[in-house]
């Protein structure tokens, strides 16, 4: 019994091998995440993004309890920030949660961004398939601390729950254009400080002007939260419950698992071509540096390494 039959059966030590395999994806071991895709298509994936310092992760923590408490099994897949110098990541919101490390029915996986704009990797991606194929009824996806540009989520989770906190009114207005658009679910964290009244209205006002929300037949809902005290969460839960209802009965589910399918898909093509452009210019180094100096020919060069790039793909694929 190989490796992934063993994660099918619930062998935690086997799931760990697998979603690690699938941190590195190669055109060797692509054939696994067709596999998973076969299996996948019924959990309810919730991505859950906004401000930093806002307390996602221990937000987070209470979800997860909450939602065992319902006897749903839940796996999340934390995204870290990925160092431009060293390629590393702390991968620290996972030690936020680890008071659900003992539960069986809880599997935390941090994975970083791989240095991808817009906040989700193609082994977040494949992550997620595994998890939904393995049978996880909740998968939660964290994202980093985000500005306007890291909206990938809203290609891949089903329910997105955006969080702000009080007197971050400046922070909302810039994110106005940005990832508050995206939101199914906003919350006002926090909400036992000051300013979390003047936040919350000012949350739903927004959202009964419609200028939040991705729009369609769903009116967000705006909940107050406070997580180191516990209090919103039952409120938020059955906000969860209420959009997954939606999601179905309207025929948005299945429309939310193309989408986020045909992003894996634009993922691997941009993994594909950025080896193998990194391939050709380091080969063809040289040269490039020669255009560097000259102060000429720079998009003739652009242009050559990029067929040269698409010939090695295309021997790639004829062998």
């Amino acid at each position: 019994m190989n490796f992934i039959e063993r994660a099918e059966r619930g062998d935690k030590r086997a799931l760990g091998r697998l979603l690690s395999v699938l941190e590195d994806l190669s055109l060797e071991t692509a054939w696994i995440v067709e596999y998973l895709a076969s299996k996948s298509g019924r959990a309810h994936i919730i991505g859950i993004t906004g401000i930093p310092g806002s307390g996602k992760s221990t937000l987070i923590s209470r979800i997860i309890k909450a939602l065992r408490g319902k006897g749903y099994s839940v796996a999340v897949v934390s995204i870290d920030p990925t160092s431009p110098y060293s390629s590393g990541s702390i991968l620290g919101d996972r030690l936020r949660m680890q008071e659900h490390a003992t539960d069986p029915g809880v599997f935390i996986r941090s994975v970083t961004t791989k240095g991808l704009f817009g906040g989700l990797s193609l082994a977040a991606l494949a992550i997620i398939e595994a998890f939904d194929a393995m049978g996880y009824d909740k998968v939660i996806v964290e994202t980093v601390g985000v500005g306007q540009g890291e909206t990938d989520i809203m290609h891949v989770a089903d329910t997105i729950v955006v969080i702000t906190m009080p007197g971050a009114g400046d922070d909302i207005q810039a994110l106005k254009a940005g990832v508050l658009e995206i939101g199914d679910i906003y919350v006002v964290n926090k909400s036992d400080k000051p300013e979390a009244s003047k936040t919350y209205e000012y949350m739903l006002f927004v959202a009964e002007k419609g200028e939040v929300g991705r729009g369609g037949g769903w009116n967000p809902i705006v909940v107050k939260t406070s997580a180191t005290l516990g209090l919103g969460i039952r409120e938020l839960t059955e906000a969860l419950d209420k959009h997954l209802s939606y999601l179905i009965e309207s025929g948005e589910k299945e429309k939310r698992l193309v989408s986020r399918r045909a992003h894996m898909i634009k993922l691997i093509a941009l993994k594909i071509l950025l080896e193998s452009l990194n391939s050709v210019v380091e080969i063809e180094s040289s040269n490039i540096i020669e255009a560097v100096k000259s102060m000429k020919g720079f998009y003739e060069e652009a242009l050559r390494i990029a067929m040269l790039s698409g010939k090695r793909i295309s021997d790639l694929t004829s062998i």
